[in-house]
């Protein structure tokens, strides 16, 4: 997936990779296959904004193969570039996807969330994959002190697939400054992933997901966590993405 053919889109500094849900997939499928290493995240208007305001996770993303997520970058690749994204690839629909496209066994790790929320959301990617081996590495409340043990059992084990949900930016900075090919061949940072799986936090209804309403749903279920990543964190993105159209650029 890293290939540099891939189309790419600047957001605010960091580059989107912009293709349909299909070949999106099998890109990620023809790195498995190839044991090609590769960091993956996602974009959304949230880490957006964190991006703007740190330079080293801003630094730390462009080390990634970034996938659009939900409308705000949807809304952005369209003011800074003149067309949405292909696709929304939104990781809490795109990884299950890519384990059910998967027919190969896999090895899947997870690492992240709380000790219950980790063990459910592997029994559920078992059920929904039986052909793939799913593994729990650690939850997301190790210490620095644990860190050794967890990349050791990572070389022993080297999942194809590393699920990391340990909230952003943390998991892309243990990613980035831990993980690599001796630990896996593509790790995922997929934040709230292993709590939607697990049922510790409802979806949206289908409806909502479709009328891309989805964060407002989760806006509605944990307003004090999240009123200011929406309520604020929201406009600040337009008005960054409008300062950088106004600016004359596409979002560098």
């Amino acid at each position: 997936m890293a290939r540099l053919d891939l189309p790419r889109r600047t957001i605010l500094g960091v580059q989107v990779v912009a293709l349909p849900w299909a070949e999106a997939i099998e890109a990620v499928r023809e790195r498995i296959v190839n044991d090609r290493f590769a960091l993956v995240t996602w974009l959304n208007a949230h880490n957006a904004n964190l991006a703007q305001e740190s330079a080293e996770f801003r630094e730390a993303l462009n080390r990634f193969l970034v996938l659009p997520d939900g409308f705000g970058v949807d809304i952005a690749s369209k003011m800074l570039h003149g067309a949405r994204f292909p696709a929304n690839l939104n990781g809490t629909d795109f990884i299950p996807a890519l384990l059910k496209a998967e027919i190969s066994p896999m090895r899947v790790g997870l690492i992240g969330a709380r000790p219950g929320v980790v063990k459910e959301a592997a029994a559920r990617f078992g059920r929904m994959a039986p052909r793939h081996e799913v593994r729990v590495i650690s939850d997301g409340f190790f210490r620095p002190e644990d860190e050794p043990r967890i990349l050791q059992d990572l070389e022993q084990y080297h999942p194809h697939i590393l699920l990391v949900a340990m909230g952003v930016p943390r998991q892309e900075m243990f990613m980035g400054r831990r993980l690599t090919a001796e630990h896996c061949t593509l790790a995922f940072g997929v934040g709230a992933l292993f709590d939607f799986t697990a049922g510790a936090v409802p979806r949206a209804p289908l409806i909502v997901q479709k009328l891309r309403f989805e964060w407002l749903y989760r806006l509605a279920q944990e307003p004090r966590r999240l009123w200011y990543r929406y309520i604020v964190g929201n406009p600040l993105f337009l008005l960054r993405v409008m300062r950088a159209k106004l600016k004359g650029g596409k979002g560098e």
